[in-house]
């Protein structure tokens, strides 16, 4: 599906492992200009020698990192007139207490209620802010976390499409917000939870 990204300047937090590694990928793939950000040098220049072959944390990294980075975002579309589009990627556990994850569910849904104010916020200048919110994503940390069958089938139980997520379900939820494909929405916490949020 032709998502209209080529050509367009992209900033990705998060893009040393995971979900936001591979939204590099895909939108280097699909002719973005990407700027990465990530907490690891080493794992930077592994996905730069990858994509270009020749060359209380929980709150500081979901919501401080995020506030921090949208901002000089958004002051730089405002500058320019330039509308745009951020997505945020965050998680199931926003909206639903999980046992032993109270930063990290407390931390989710804050980035939630950020996702909607700076909707609000930055409406009027034709930026909209979405978020992503997916269910436990086979990222190698993902698999490392939930190799444990026991502990998988209690999630997986309240899962109606009884699986976890690919990496690629998530990407293709955030290229779908950064395209014009999805040029009304704003504001919005899109579930990539196998339904989830629905039981």
């Amino acid at each position: 599906m032709e998502q209209g990204i080529a050509g367009r300047r992209a900033l990705v937090t998060g893009a040393g492992k995971g979900i936001g590694r591979r939204t590099v990928q895909a939108l280097h793939e699909a002719g973005a200009r990407v700027v990465a950000v990530s907490r690891s040098r080493a794992d930077l220049d592994s996905l730069a020698r990858e994509l270009c072959p020749s060359t209380s944390r929980s709150f500081a990294v979901n919501l401080r990192a995020v506030i921090q980075v949208s901002q000089m975002v958004a002051r730089g579309l405002k500058a320019r007139g330039t509308p745009g589009s951020i997505v945020n990627v965050s998680s199931q556990a926003s909206q639903r207490a999980l046992t032993n994850h109270s930063v990290y569910c407390s931390s989710k849904g804050a980035l939630d209620m950020l996702t909607k104010v700076m909707a609000l916020e930055l409406g009027p200048h034709k930026i909209r802010v979405n978020a992503v919110n997916p269910t436990v994503v086979m990222t190698p940390m993902g698999q490392a976390n939930w190799s444990d069958p026991q502990k998988a089938k209690a999630m997986l139980d309240r899962i109606p499409l009884g699986r976890f997520a690919e990496m690629d379900n998530v990407v293709d939820a955030i290229l779908f917000l950064l395209s014009d494909r999805s040029s009304m929405t704003t504001g919005c916490t899109l579930p990539v939870d196998g339904g989830f949020l629905a039981t």
